[in-house]
């Protein structure tokens, strides 16, 4: 591991002024950004520890009915606030889904949002790999694709973003809020991750030395508490990234979809909303039928990135069934097996 050095603020400006520093980075729950370092594929020459700074752990409710979820609030005591699962399931069902118990006690909110989308070749100090090296080449390309992305790749990059917790946040018009040298700003989760395109490396809307500080949801989010569903595949139930998943989200009319909210993840290298599948379903008839046609909607720019099309018909029939599982309604409970299309009963209060 590299040298560097080491400091821990108190306030949020004392932060952004060290953080501003070239070679600078922050450090929250760092159970990505350490174990980067620790494989020498990151070499930050300062940590700017922001957990101790006070106010960033509040999960705050806000006058309209949405929530503000401050950065250092952990993946765990998100995941099991009752009344935030109550107006929030499907988001809940998504951290319950992501990594370990151990790890969601330690990840933190804002940390979730930047860990670092990355594919084996990323991991692989050997192979070339344009994330870490600007130009030097993707060796993903014409190698292992079974896990890349099939929606807003280009040629220099086919990884996609790991994110669980993301996918429903984008769903629901989640919002970063951020402090920077240049005072406060916002920005719509949906446009705060980067597609690859020629700049691979950059990977978020973040400018230097800005930070997160909270993520907020509006109150239209819980008007579709009752019918909202995050559904993940992956190769084994603990502790894994999504193969694909998907968040969808109902309002109903008796049998009519009043709106429609759809997202998917592990497509590409930000969690992607499909507006075109949300807006075929709005006045629609809630049946499999027009679930069906939402999911070629939603894929309908995929293109397979070597032998990875499956996914393509794989991410169809997960929307398709995530749309199933929200117009029977939202469970009284997390099942025993959050997000996992073998989850039967409901066997565990949140």
């Amino acid at each position: 591991m590299n040298r560097f050095d080491y400091a821990r603020p108190a306030t949020i400006a004392e932060a952004v002024a060290l953080a501003a520093e070239p070679g600078a980075t922050y450090l929250a729950g760092g159970t990505n950004l350490l174990d980067l370092m620790k494989g020498d594929l990151v070499r930050p020459a300062r940590l700017v520890d922001v957990t101790h700074i006070p106010g960033l752990d509040a999960i705050e409710p806000l006058a309209d009915g949405g929530v503000r979820i401050g950065a250092l609030v952990r993946n765990a005591d998100l995941a099991h606030d009752a009344d935030f699962a109550r107006r929030f399931p499907a988001i809940a069902e998504a951290l319950l889904a992501g990594a370990s118990a151990q790890l969601r006690n330690a990840a933190t909110a804002g940390g979730n949002l930047l860990q670092r989308t990355r594919c084996a070749y990323f991991y692989d100090a050997a192979s070339a790999c344009n994330k870490r090296t600007p130009g030097a080449g993707c060796d993903a390309r014409g190698g292992e694709t079974r896990m890349q992305a099939v929606l807003g790749w280009s040629e220099h990059c086919i990884a996609t973003h790991p994110s669980d917790f993301c996918v429903p946040l984008v769903a629901f018009d989640a919002i970063v809020e951020i402090e920077g040298p240049k005072g406060r700003r916002e920005c719509p989760l949906e446009h705060f991750h980067r597609l690859p395109g020629d700049t691979p490396e950059r990977e978020s809307d973040l400018a230097p030395g800005e930070m997160i500080t909270a993520v907020r949801l509006p109150g239209a989010a819980a008007q579709f508490a009752g019918h909202a569903r995050y559904l993940k595949v992956r190769d084994r139930t603990s502790y894994a990234f999504a193969i694909v998943s998907a968040a969808a989200a109902l309002r109903l009319d008796g049998e009519t979809i009043v709106e429609a909210r759809l997202a998917l993840g592990s497509v590409a290298a930000k969690p992607w909303r499909a507006h075109a599948a949300e807006a075929l379903l709005a006045g629609a008839q809630a049946n499999e039928a027009n679930f069906r046609r939402a999911a070629e909607a939603a894929l309908a720019e995929a293109r397979p990135a070597g032998a990875n099309g499956y996914k393509i018909e794989l991410a169809r029939r997960v929307v398709r069934r995530a749309f199933i599982l929200a117009h029977a309604g939202t469970p009284a409970r997390i099942q025993a097996l959050p997000a996992s299309p073998f989850a039967t009963g409901a066997l565990r209060h949140v």
